[in-house]
């Protein structure tokens, strides 16, 4: 037997109605879910939909990192939804960023973490980047230099350090994850981080730290005195 439709129930429990009276707070993740899918489809409603979905992928966070085909495997989820669920996601995380201001000062590892986790912490690859800032220390922008296992041949100082000197940065700093979770740093990423400090030396711009961010907890190198 099918779930009733969402339309059907009495006005003060449609999640909708719920969240604009009683605010996002006092609504489960299932609702909210319902609220951004809007439809269900297959002779089932939109909150089974979002109840499969917590299920099958264990949760938001699983869901955040689930790559589209797995998406697409559960039924009733097309690519229009799909789509809902990638940018409600995205708009989380921006939010998250925008609370630390436009141009926040990046001074400490903390402030590093708190800027980027909410960018790589459901990346299922290996993201680097490089965070350019000014001579306060404040952000000017990030540049993403390679995607995928770091390995010390993977990361070329030409291509590091190609837009801090273009855009006059008076140091960086470089962030990747570890999608295991587990932030403790490789060979290969004490072997990069000493290449790219030498370059750093080399064109006269300061690599302030290398951070690694795995599953809610952080590798500062420079704090490890590995820089």
């Amino acid at each position: 037997m099918s779930d009733p439709r969402v339309k059907d129930w009495p006005e003060n429990e449609r999640p909708r109605e719920r969240l604009l009276r009683f605010g996002a707070s006092g609504i489960s993740d299932a609702q909210l879910l319902a609220i951004i899918l809007r439809t269900g489809g297959g002779g089932k409603g939109v909150i089974a939909l979002a109840m499969q979905l917590l299920e099958d992928f264990g949760g938001l966070r699983n869901m955040d990192g689930a790559a589209t085909g797995d998406l697409l495997r559960v039924k009733r989820l097309g690519t229009a939804k799909i789509a809902q669920l990638r940018a409600s996601f995205e708009l989380g995380r921006r939010l998250m960023r925008e609370t630390l201001g436009d141009k926040p000062v990046l001074s400490s590892s903390r402030s590093v973490y708190s800027f980027f986790a909410p960018v790589v912490k459901n990346m299922k690859k290996e993201i680097f980047l490089c965070a350019l800032l000014d001579a306060k220390n404040r952000f000017v922008r990030e540049v993403k230099i390679s995607e995928g296992t770091l390995t010390n041949s993977l990361i070329h100082p030409h291509e590091a350090f190609k837009e801090a000197i273009r855009e006059s940065a008076a140091s960086i700093i470089f962030v990747h994850n570890h999608p295991s979770g587990d932030p403790e740093p490789s060979r290969d990423d004490l072997a990069v981080t000493e290449k790219l400090k030498n370059a750093g030396q080399i064109v006269g711009i300061a690599v302030l730290d290398h951070v690694i961010i795995g599953d809610g907890r952080y590798v500062s190198l420079k704090e490890r005195g590995m820089l």
